[in-house]
């Protein structure tokens, strides 16, 4: 590489140049620019600056007396912006961010005032004007400050769910017009495996459960996919909801598609749908729960024995109560076609305990029940009992010595 030329020297060549390429055409000046940029290591667009602007003088007037600027000693001040989030403030955030197992700018900024009285009420105290700053912070601000924290998990697996076909003519496939989903109590119900990628043998599976309209979600595992075991797993979800069951929409699989569930649903008078085999976004409600609340939690792993079964129930008891009382959730509300494009638009963030509350069709004592519940939570308690819980899990399968996918079982980043 050429050694850099010094200050001088420059100045002398670019004035020698200025005078010839102002006076020279368009064409003679792309090639002035060439030969001017390789001697001088100059920027393009600087260098044409510099050759145009250089002998030319510029008045400033600065507190009443007049200056005059000619060719480089002209430079733009960068403007220097007060810095209103301080070290202290972005600690806090991220304190707030982890605890709330790490929500994006525009589900944390409207739920920011709820997240600052659960830390109070757990005991973490927060200065006033911090707490004002953290009020104010816009959604886009949060991403911003929280950038370099960020971290992203690229986790994925197939489902080797089998296709039932006991009473799949029976059972008809779910359409919209025949559901209300503008009230609570229609559900959608997903298997997610714990296989660990290894798909031989009997391994756990974890049964999810979500309501559409207030996106309440309920967890149970059990120890395989068995119809016995995912019939009596799917009553004690069903026991969990805060208010009565009225749909039921499944996969295709045989688990799911049997006569127990068709009786019960009978019996209860529940509407019992099926979704259309190979489209996972009939099911989009429960399958987004998948990942964000199981895979999140537990992993990839392979869990197979009956002390992992118990631990993961555990996790679950403690796990309804931060997904349903502390994540705020957004809502698709419009769809809007434009050209070739979808532009969609979504609600006010708010958590399925909120949506509850707010909503007209559940009973007053159903809301008080909830409201006692949510008052006596201690959020930074819950975290802390499912991240122990994680810990212990991973610690189980690590002694095993199993392999995920046939690699090594890694760190438990995975899992919390």
């Amino acid at each position: 590489m050429k050694k850099e030329l010094d200050v001088k020297v420059r100045k002398v060549i670019s004035n020698t140049v200025a005078k010839r390429y102002k006076k020279s055409r368009k064409k003679e000046k792309s090639k002035i620019l060439d030969e001017f940029t390789k001697i001088t290591g100059y920027n393009r667009s600087y260098a044409s600056w510099l050759l145009n602007n250089l002998g030319k003088k510029l008045i400033v007037y600065k507190e009443g007396k007049r200056i005059v600027l000619v060719g480089e000693d002209i430079k733009l001040k960068k403007r220097k912006r007060p810095v209103i989030y301080d070290e202290k403030v972005v600690n806090e955030l991220k304190k707030i961010w982890t605890i709330l197992d790490f929500p994006c700018g525009k589900r944390l900024a409207p739920f920011m005032d709820e997240a600052i009285k659960a830390l109070e009420k757990s005991g973490i105290s927060l200065e006033e004007e911090i707490k004002n700053k953290l009020r104010n912070m816009s959604a886009a601000t949060i991403d911003r400050k929280l950038k370099s924290y960020k971290r992203r998990l690229d986790l994925k697996r197939r489902n080797k769910t089998k296709p039932g076909s006991l009473l799949k003519s029976q059972i008809p496939v779910r359409t919209y017009s025949e559901w209300n989903e503008k009230m609570p109590g229609f559900i959608e119900i997903d298997l997610v495996d714990h296989s660990g990628g290894i798909e031989r043998g009997i391994f756990a599976q974890t049964l999810n459960a979500t309501d559409i309209f207030t996106g309440w979600t309920e967890t149970i595992c059990v120890e395989n996919k068995s119809q016995v075991r995912v019939f009596e797993g799917l009553i004690k979800i069903i026991n969990n909801f805060p208010f009565p069951i009225l749909g039921i929409d499944s996969d295709n699989g045989s688990e799911f598609i049997n006569h127990h569930l068709v009786k019960f649903c009978e019996e209860r008078k529940i509407t019992f749908t099926k979704s259309r085999p190979y489209k996972k976004n009939d099911s989009c409600y429960v399958e987004q729960k998948n990942w964000s609340v199981v895979r999140r939690t537990v992993g990839y792993l392979r869990y197979e024995t009956k002390q992992e079964v118990e631990i993961i129930n555990q996790i679950y008891k403690y796990l309804r109560l931060f997904t349903n009382y502390f994540q705020p959730q957004v809502k698709c509300i419009e769809k809007i076609r434009i050209g070739s494009k979808i532009k969609k638009r979504y609600d006010k963030p708010k958590t399925p305990y909120q949506r509850i509350i707010e909503c007209d069709q559940i009973d007053s004592k159903t809301k008080e029940k909830l409201k006692k519940i949510y008052e006596e939570l201690d959020i930074v308690k819950i975290k802390k009992k499912i991240v122990k819980l994680a810990d212990k899990l991973f610690e189980i399968v690590k002694k095993k010595g199993i392999k995920e996918g046939g690699k090594k079982l890694g760190k438990k980043k995975n899992l919390v």
